[in-house]
């Protein structure tokens, strides 16, 4: 098993093995029990990690602030409006001096089209780590403490059957990052995935072919289909949330575009989680969510307040996984 992580860099899960990811998750473990018992875990100290925001965040920015504080080091937090990117600074440019600065840059840039592109590049200059705060292909973070989650719910996830679904939502165009790390991930741990979608709404096909392929790998199965009850079916969990229809349609990001996505986002209102759903899952099924949800329109109150949610679960994880991957990459020797 590797134990030097020093300076890896955290775009997708698809870039770390499986032995990789089991060090995070008992990292990740441990670090949480460390916490629970109020005692230090200063691993960090005199570290310092970047953070940089092209979009909002709550759970992201506040598990990764929060976190490296806990492991005795310290967050830039970076509004890229206020910085010289703003002004057209190439990603190259920005890598070489913040690298030269501290120890980690953390992005998030869900631009579609632009923001696993813009991570690849920085890490391509980049000196430190380049740890991914989810873009506009992956959101790595998130599916770790998802897949924490389930392992301490049910030990090992193997054969788990697990309901991924689309549902309506009109905040906005959620990106497609959480369901594609989520089929990648889950399949790489032997679980059987349902994906349900409008035919819309459909993820990256190279992601797709993928994520079949770790199914194919490790015991796991991948099918989609097109509507909700097929997928909760005595389903383990289910993970129903909106995601954009960038796919769907011609150059989504045009006002036309745009305008299309929102007709095709419309004819779908019913695709809600809500009790009647849930009745069809097995008893000790577990409702899950990335958060922020979209109440009254992805999902009912009695569910994310009910027996099935452990949604706050969950968020806490997002703390305690990405304290691991501070920890790993930016420590050791």
């Amino acid at each position: 098993m590797n134990t030097s992580f020093r300076g890896k860099h955290f775009i997708t899960c698809q870039d770390w093995s499986r032995d990789d990811l089991d060090m995070v998750f008992e990292v990740a473990k441990y670090l949480k029990m460390k916490h629970a018992l109020n005692e230090p875990s200063n691993l960090l100290k005199d570290k310092t990690a970047f953070l940089m925001f092209f979009e909002e965040s709550t759970r992201t920015r506040n598990s990764m602030e929060a976190g490296i504080t806990q492991l005795g080091g310290h967050a830039h937090f970076l509004d890229t409006s206020t910085m010289q990117i703003n002004h057209g600074e190439s990603p190259k440019d920005t890598a070489e001096v913040l690298s030269s600065f501290g120890d980690a840059i953390c992005v998030r840039n869900c631009f579609y089209g632009i923001g696993n592109e813009y991570l690849r590049t920085l890490a391509k200059y980049s000196k430190v780590p380049i740890l991914s705060l989810q873009d506009d292909v992956y959101h790595p973070m998130q599916v770790l403490a998802d897949m924490m989650t389930i392992q301490e719910r049910f030990g090992n996830p193997r054969k788990l059957k697990v309901a991924i679904s689309w549902a309506y939502a009109t905040s906005h165009a959620k990106p497609l990052s959480v369901p594609q790390s989520q089929i990648l991930l889950f399949a790489r741990y032997g679980m059987d995935v349902t994906v349900a979608a409008p035919k819309e709404f459909p993820l990256m096909p190279d992601i797709v072919d993928t994520a079949y392929e770790n199914a194919e790998l490790n015991g796991g199965s991948l099918k989609f289909v097109d509507n909700m009850e097929e997928a909760f079916r005595d389903a383990d969990i289910v993970i129903p949330k909106n995601w954009g229809g960038f796919l769907g349609v011609d150059n989504p990001t045009t006002p036309d575009g745009k305008a299309q996505m929102k007709a095709n986002l419309e004819k779908y209102k019913d695709w809600i989680c809500d009790e009647k759903l849930m009745s069809i899952t097995k008893k000790h099924s577990i409702y899950m969510h990335a958060l922020p949800a979209d109440r009254g329109k992805e999902v009912v109150d009695s569910v994310i307040d009910g027996r099935h949610s452990i949604v706050i679960p969950e968020a806490e994880n997002r703390i305690h996984t990405s304290k691991a991957i501070m920890a790993l990459t930016m420590g050791g020797r």
